[in-house]
């Protein structure tokens, strides 16, 4: 399964993202963000793909910029999304896109148990 995660405001959201990505079973990642959303990946580097979103935009128009960069990138008919970063536009922007591909969601969240599904 794929890993979709958005990289924006919230503090400890790299930390939520870096540990789904270290102790997740992920055929690929993609990272969504700014400019000033980048980390360094320390694991699983080959997987990973950070995708560049102007997140400043009206909640139309990104859903509009997430949908056109996610387009070709997704493979599988699911995949599991990380939104502890970001705020409700955002979330519901990327939701938006990823439904009207169409493609199902599973949020997933690093917990002291392990990468568990919601």
């Amino acid at each position: 399964m794929e890993l979709v995660a958005l990289l924006s405001s919230g503090e400890g959201s790299g930390g939520q993202v870096s540990g789904l990505i270290k102790h997740g079973e992920w055929e690929k990642v993609i990272l969504l963000g700014d400019d000033s959303s980048q980390f360094k990946i320390e694991d699983k580097k080959e997987i990973v793909e950070f995708v560049k979103i102007d997140l400043s935009k009206k909640i139309k128009d990104l859903r509009d910029e997430f949908q056109k960069r996610l387009k070709g990138k997704i493979s599988g008919t699911e995949v599991a999304l990380s939104i502890a970063s970001g705020d409700g536009k955002e979330h519901m922007a990327l939701i938006s896109a990823l439904i009207n591909f169409p493609v199902g969601i599973r949020f997933a969240a690093l917990t002291k148990e392990g990468v568990i599904d919601l």
